[in-house]
């Protein structure tokens, strides 16, 4: 692999928006960044985008970051104690609190025990998971968004274009949805996309004529988007040097893969702030909870953050439907797709595919990181 910078530049070349595929050492922003305690619970960079993105002091995004690591034991702690009562949880940026839904009056004394706000409900996760599972299998027209277990409302909420509401499949579709169970229908004006692009400059990956972002380092290679390239495709770096090939990709349906790595190239636990922010650490892949704070790290728009919307919500792509994603306040744009999602120092997803860009807002999906990880075997390189 050719080596015409310099060692720093190099590596922040090679990170290409997501964790570190490189040949050198740590970068110095990440390797220096402060020790992270219950007091400083991130990166100086981390905070002044959270200050930045949020409108939050110092202290205000210290806090905020406490509470969503509080929230993030707290979670399995209370889903533990509903058992299969549980009906889902999020956590309020406002009140630094987890509310855990429960369908059952008799869990909720134990529920609270762990330090969670109780929502008792009539159905449980598992119950509107097997909504949602119906739906799943039914055929979307083009003018449906996307639909997805609301833990708030405790129904399974389907997103129309209002372009197409009056639509006759539309209507038909709607109808088989509502006999599957409880749902709610709301309009947008947005339709989801992908976020691949064709070959421009930058620090990206590329399969053939489309360019991408890598996600996350794992052990023997990387994680990204399915739909950035099939099993066999060969990938090349920012240099155009062959990195390696996708071992497996899956889009749609899902929309995750994993690429070996060699030919002098290596991982490291890193992702990559862009100067935005300094360069991330990843310590782990603790899933965040609804509301929490997120950034995302991409090849064309670079590092932005926003908040945890949904989780398990299928996205109804012009491609097909893909499904289990989490979505985002956070924006992205072309060649973002496959980048990371990280909330704090713990890896959560791939970028998939949004609306917008980062001019004039949006919102994005993302694959959860410990979906690929168990699919394919694979494990998280961490620092």
């Amino acid at each position: 692999m050719r080596r015409t910078r310099t060692p720093r530049a190099l590596l922040s070349a090679l990170l290409a928006g997501g964790a570190l595929v490189a040949a050198g050492l740590l970068p110095a922003t990440a390797a220096d960044a402060r020790p992270q305690t219950e007091k400083t619970p991130a990166s100086d960079g981390v905070l002044n985008a959270m200050q930045r993105d949020f409108g939050l002091s110092e202290q205000q995004a210290v806090k905020r970051l406490a509470a969503e690591k509080q929230a993030r034991t707290t979670e399995k702690r209370a889903q533990r104690a509903a058992g299969s009562a549980y009906a889902g949880s999020w956590f309020s940026p406002k009140t630094r609190k987890l509310t855990v839904a429960v369908a059952d009056s008799e869990r909720a004394a134990a529920v609270r025990a762990t330090g969670a706000t109780v929502n008792l409900v009539d159905r449980t996760a598992k119950q509107l998971d097997a909504v949602q599972k119906r739906i799943d299998a039914l055929d979307a027209p083009s003018g449906v968004s996307s639909w997805r277990v609301d833990w708030k409302t405790n129904r399974v909420v389907v997103e129309v274009l209002s372009s197409h509401q009056a639509d006759n499949d539309v209507k038909k579709f709607l109808a088989r949805a509502r006999k599957a169970g409880p749902v709610t229908v709301r309009t947008t004006d947005h339709a989801p996309s992908t976020l691949s692009a064709g070959t421009v400059g930058g620090d990206p990956y590329y399969t053939g004529n489309v360019r991408c972002s890598i996600g996350f380092s794992v052990q023997g290679g990387f994680v990204t988007a399915g739909h950035c390239g099939g099993a066999g495709q060969a990938v090349n770096g920012w240099d155009g040097s062959y990195i390696g090939d996708f071992q497996g990709s899956s889009f749609p349906g899902n929309d995750y893969a994993w690429v070996n790595v060699g030919s002098g190239w290596w991982t490291v636990p890193v992702v990559l702030g862009w100067g935005t922010v300094s360069d991330q650490l990843v310590r782990g892949s603790a899933e965040a909870p609804v509301g929490a704070s997120i950034c995302r790290s991409g090849s064309t728009s670079h590092w932005h953050c926003g908040t945890v919307l949904a989780k398990n919500e299928t996205v109804n792509y012009s491609q097909g439907a893909v499904h289990e994603m989490t979505k985002t306040s956070v924006c992205a744009e072309g060649g973002d797709s496959g980048g990371s999602f990280i909330s704090g120092d713990q890896a959560q997803g791939v970028t998939s595919g949004g609306w917008g860009d980062c001019s004039g807002g949006g919102e994005t999906w993302y694959q959860p990181i410990n979906e690929i990880l168990n699919h394919y075997g694979l494990t998280l390189h961490t620092a």
